[in-house]
Order: structure tokens, then sequence, then C-alpha cells
């Protein structure tokens, strides 16, 4: 049987639905193509659902099984392997929820991250003390003090893909409330988050935009929800949105385009890059 991991790796969850695709579009149950395995249909279950690792010889007999020729078995063989080497996210699998360890592997295997944060600073824009103030004030999930220090670490780690060679381009959008509602009473917090937001804007794989209060309500304003597109054509985008306790994955055509729409309308109304710069400076000085 595959090895069962802690947190699936982006791959893993796309070549499992595509493993799913291929086999119904092959006209097979899965009970049937794991007779072909010989194995459990409980098996193919846990692949396509990325309970556990792609196991090659499975995959390759599976891809034949279903018609898919040589030159597109060998390349989905090859992005298998890959998906399946163990994320860095992993040692921090002792605070990461399996709800959010996806969230982290399509962060870092996207090419553009697109965002909108009604609440707070988004993680991978957060300082240190910042997302300190952010945990021990209990708004985030439920995080028992003793774990709040790894959380952090786990947060600041994140935000080294926004360094990285090839960094993705980091776009959000921001209301208004983010830069009015202080998350510490500790002299200097958001001061300093204000800076290191007009710092980024500096950036020029990071756009950020305010919506502001004035620009009136916009159709995003339920949820904050983030779309990951990807450059591998086999990877289609995909939208992350959170709930109190829990988290949601779409990748649903409909879905997708409409959380675009969205976010293309939200960016017609906010603050322009140049007037965003302006708008932190402002509200930076009044910490």
């Amino acid at each position: 049987m595959s090895e069962r991991r802690a947190a699936p790796t982006v791959g893993q969850v796309v070549l499992g639905r595509r493993l799913a695709e291929l086999r119904e579009a092959a006209g097979l149950k899965r009970e049937e193509a794991a007779q072909v395995l010989r194995v459990a249909a409980a098996t193919v279950r846990r692949m396509e659902t990325a309970e556990v690792a792609l196991k090659i010889p499975y995959v390759q007999v599976l891809l034949a099984t279903y018609g898919v020729p040589e030159a597109e078995i060998t390349s989905f063989v090859r992005l298998a392997e890959e998906a399946n080497q163990p994320g860095w996210w992993q040692r921090y699998h002792d605070v990461l929820p399996d709800w959010f360890s996806l969230h982290v592997s399509l962060e870092s295997a996207a090419s553009m991250i697109r965002s909108y944060e009604p609440h707070f600073v988004p993680g991978l824009l957060q300082t240190e003390d910042y997302a300190h103030a952010v945990l021990e004030a209990g708004t985030v999930g439920r995080v028992r003090p003793q774990d709040i220090e790894r959380h952090v670490a786990l947060r600041m780690t994140r935000q080294e893909l926004l360094t990285r060679q090839d960094p993705p381009h980091f776009w959000v959008i921001m209301d208004e409330t983010v830069l009015r509602r202080p998350v510490s009473t500790r002299p200097g917090v958001m001061r300093v988050q204000l800076e290191r937001l007009i710092e980024a804007t500096e950036n020029p794989r990071i756009t950020l935009q305010i919506a502001e209060f004035a620009s009136g309500p916009h159709p995003g304003t339920y949820t904050p929800f983030v779309l990951f597109r990807f450059g591998e054509p086999e990877l289609p985008d995909m939208v992350y949105s959170e709930y109190l306790t829990g988290a949601l994955y779409l990748d649903s055509r409909s879905e997708v385009a409409m959380h675009l729409e969205v976010l293309d309308h939200m960016s017609a109304k906010a603050a322009s890059v140049q007037h965003t710069r302006t708008i932190l400076r402002r509200f930076r000085d009044t910490y």
C-alpha cells in the first residue's frame, strides 16, 4: 500500500484528481481500476483524493489502462515523482492544521497569488510582531499559547517564497479596515507593520491595493479568499476560502471564474498602487 502523508503536496492533489478524470473518461469505476492493479478500491480512491502518495508503478498501469499515450504517461510520471517529494512545511506538522497544509503547498507552487483580505495583513506580508499579536489575541483559529512561536516561525518561513529566485506575483487587495484595526496595544507594532507594507509596494512582484471605505461596497465583501494560478498547464487555477474551523478548496471552472471576476472588479475600484502607498504613509503617521 502507498505511504500515507501527513500533508499532501499540490501536485498530489491535482494529479490525483486528474487520475480520477482519466478513469471516468475511460468509462471505468474505481472497483474496475482496482481490479487491474489487484488492490482494494480504497487504494485507488486514496490516490485520487491525495490521501496517500502516488505510487509510480500503479500510476503507470492505470494510465495505460485508461488509454493515455506513452508520451503523456512519461510526462505524468515525471510530475508524480516531483509531487511525491515532501514539502518543506511538513516539518511544521505539529502546528499545521490539515485544512491549511494544502494552502501552503499551493502557495509554494503558484506562479501568481491573488488575494482579498478584509481583516488582517496577509500572512505573507506580516512582521513577526504583528503575527505574534494576531495569534496571541486568539483571532486566528484555536492556537495554544505554547504553540505561538512555532506558528510565527511557520509564517516567517512561508514569506521566503517572495524572496526566492523566481517568486510568484503576489497581488493583494486589503480592506481599509486592516489599517484601522490595531492588533496590539504595544507601541510601534502597527507602525512597523505599515512600514513593511510600504516597502512591499516597491517590490515589482508585489501588487498591493487598498479598498477604501469611500469607494463603497464591492462584491468581495463577504470573506477572505485566495486565488492560485500555476505555471504548469496541468494545474488548474484553484481558490482557497477560509471559515472559522476550516477551509474550502474550489477548482470548478465556474467557481474559479466567479472569484476571478470579483477580484478584477475589486481591483478596478480599489486605490491604485501609487495611491495605496500614499494611504499607507498617512496611516503610518497616525500610529
